[in-house]
């Protein structure tokens, strides 16, 4: 009997048939300065293996002690989650040979997580909230990093040699696991995006972590099984590994559910593996076959001691923690005024802090959200960068409306200001100046170049005269043409009808 197949089934279809049950693993790399259980750098960038030392490569005799700051993150992002903390947990190994482990075990949890039993609203593009139940956050380790080299595709199977930088082995993790995401049906794939959008949000909130799910801060393994309608037992589940962006979630959970439909239509049985996702085709292929729970041998680790936080301790951290993410956008969205759609893309855009903080900085948040929605994210486009990663910070764009408002620049040359921040050029007041981009509001110089686009257009004028008003648009856009776009177009267009001796009334 097939286990596997090339074919895929419409998405339409697998859905009429078979109801998708989901299982999201996120794994999040916590801020901290040093490992998890030793004192290396956990600083991005640094030589191959040049973090490293004789506790996270487990040399002989070499003992772990538990990162503070650690622990302190973990519980914050178990009370974020609105788990329950436990009051006595420890770590255990997770043994398997492997090479990105020098030790040959992973430090984690097994039965005692540090967090369990919680839960996070997400909400959809269309406004629906879902709630997905949380199973446990857990602390461990990361493991190091593999380079396959001499193959085709980057991956082991084909290369003729491997390189192992253990920097990142130790770094310290947290794994949340939800439990089984039932009754999402044909928007599981949507339930999936917004679920680890929501969860990034959360964890940037509470500053234990920055989230860069491009660099790796933040990894979805995603679990997918199908079910016929009606049976309450789940089918045999893939995990889709390590996916490091939203749009790539969801697309994985909908690839999978149209192979598991095409393997079930054709007889086939699913086999319980990791796959790998393939950023350019969509599509995921097969890892290896995935092994149980009792497959690792867990056992408590002996070298550490268990960890009791005191409920003190707890609910102080508690009392510390941020307003919950969709919390705090429903009530921006309510301050602002806009709506559920305008806020969805501001968050796509990961324009909601940036936006708060120039408004902090003195702009209204109309203007604040016109320029990052509008020639800040066109510009982080074109330059393939996050808006946050822009070098203008919202201060300097809170500059640029105080220029606006005042009437020194209009927005033309508000754009050209930006253009010069992002360019290196200096501070708005410094491009302004450089540029010499300030609105011309002497009125006589105005008036001089009103009364020359006059006298060079008299058909217009005489138009204008004869009270076709439409017409003033020409020569405002001659005055501006003689000005470089410096001048105020309201104001010019008033000095036109005044010099003609025409009324808008």
């Amino acid at each position: 009997m097939t286990t596997t197949t090339d074919e895929l089934v419409s998405y339409e279809d697998a859905l009429a048939t078979y109801d998708p049950v989901m299982g999201l693993e996120v794994h999040v790399e916590l801020g901290t300065k040093t490992k998890m259980f030793c004192g290396c750098s956990t600083e991005l960038g640094a030589e191959p293996n040049s973090q490293t030392c004789p506790t996270c490569l487990g040399m002989p005799g070499a003992l772990p002690v538990v990162n503070a700051i650690g622990i302190e993150s973990a519980i914050k992002i178990g009370l974020a989650l609105h788990c329950e903390i436990a009051e006595w947990c420890r770590f255990a190994r997770k043994n398997y040979f492997y090479p990105d482990m020098p030790k040959n075990f992973q430090t984690s949890q097994y039965d005692e997580p540090i967090a369990f039993n919680g839960y996070l609203d997400v909400q959809l593009e269309d406004g629906e909230v879902f709630r997905v139940e949380i199973e446990r956050a857990h602390m461990e380790e990361d493991t190091g990093k593999s380079l396959h080299v001499g193959g085709a595709t980057g991956r082991i199977h084909g290369a003729s040699h491997s390189l192992l930088d253990y920097n990142r082995a130790g770094i310290p993790l947290i794994e949340i696991v939800t439990k089984p995401i039932e009754g999402a049906g044909e928007r599981a794939p949507e339930v999936a995006k917004a679920y680890v959008a929501e969860l990034r949000e959360l964890i940037k909130a509470l500053g234990v972590s920055e989230a860069r799910m491009e660099q790796g801060q933040m990894r979805c393994d995603v679990n997918l099984s199908l079910r016929p309608y009606g049976r309450e037992k789940f089918g045999t589940r893939s995990e889709t590994k390590n996916v490091n962006s939203l749009r790539s979630v969801e697309r994985a959970a909908r690839f999978e559910i149209q192979r598991h439909a095409a393997v079930l239509n054709s007889g086939g049985t699913i086999i319980q593996e990791t796959r790998h996702f393939h950023e350019d085709t969509g599509s995921t292929t097969s890892g290896r076959v995935k092994e149980e729970a009792e497959d690792y041998r867990y056992f408590p680790e002996p070298d550490l001691v268990p960890v009791a936080p005191s409920r003190e301790w707890v609910e102080e951290l508690r009392g510390g923690l941020p307003e919950q993410p969709l919390a705090r956008r429903n009530r921006l969205r309510a301050e602002w005024g806009v709506g559920a759609h305008d806020m969805q893309s501001i968050l796509n855009a990961g324009a909601i802090d940036l936006i708060v903080a120039t408004t902090e900085e003195g702009a209204d948040s109309a203007s604040a959200r016109k320029w990052w929605m509008g020639e800040l994210a066109r510009s982080a486009n074109e330059l393939g960068k996050a808006l946050e990663d822009l070098p203008i910070t919202p201060a300097q764009v809170a500059r640029v409306t105080a220029l606006v408002a005042e009437g020194s620049l209009n927005d033309k040359l508000a754009r050209q200001v930006i253009e010069g921040v992002l360019a290196g050029e200096g501070t708005p007041d410094e491009v302004v100046d450089k540029r010499g981009l300030k609105v011309v509001s002497d009125e006589g110089a105005l008036t001089a170049a009103v009364d020359e686009a006059i006298a060079g257009n008299p058909g217009i004028a005489d138009k204008i005269r004869g009270g076709k008003l439409q017409a003033v648009g020409a020569l405002v856009g001659a005055v501006m043409k003689a000005t470089r776009g410096q001048a105020d177009a309201a104001r010019v267009k008033e000095l036109i009808l005044e010099r003609l001796g025409v009324s808008e009334g």
